[in-house]
């Protein structure tokens, strides 16, 4: 087999190795806990703040029985609503954060071509599998591929 055709597809077989992903580290958890903590604790006070000023909203559409203090009432109210879904999103964001973290790193797949084509002769196929082979040391009592041992 030329060199040429056997540069070409060693540099086919390195573009489809997986790479090596980075594990977290305890610096990259610890952040994670930090912004989780910083983020409730806001979206509590601002839960507890909307609360209060609900119930002051409400007095005062019920005094001035007027339509648009009723709407910003059902405002309020909505924006509530979507906080403390953010907050219980939160959580389960952290979990899966934590959840991705504790795994290690995953097997990458990045670019996988499961359908390789190799391009010359059954000969020089079978040539470099046998140099594969006596490269990692295989000892076998015969390796015969088409008659060639």
């Amino acid at each position: 087999m030329s060199t040429e055709k056997l540069d070409k597809m060693k540099e086919m077989l390195a573009a489809n190795l997986p790479v090596a992903v980075a594990p977290v580290v305890d610096k990259d958890i610890k952040d994670i806990d930090d912004d989780y903590d910083f983020s409730r604790k806001t979206y509590r006070e601002l839960v507890t703040q909307s609360n209060e000023a609900i119930k002051s909203m409400l007095e005062l559409a019920s005094a001035s029985e007027h339509p648009r203090a009723f709407e910003v009432l059902s405002t309020m109210l909505k924006n509530t609503a979507d906080m403390t879904q953010k907050l219980m999103d939160l959580q389960k964001d952290k979990k899966s954060i934590k959840k991705e973290a504790n795994a290690g790193p995953a097997a990458p797949t990045p670019n996988l071509t499961q359908n390789n084509t190799f391009i010359g002769t059954t000969s020089d196929l079978q040539k470099q599998l046998i140099e594969q082979l006596t490269e990692k040391n295989v000892t076998e009592t015969a390796v015969i591929v088409n008659g060639v041992t």
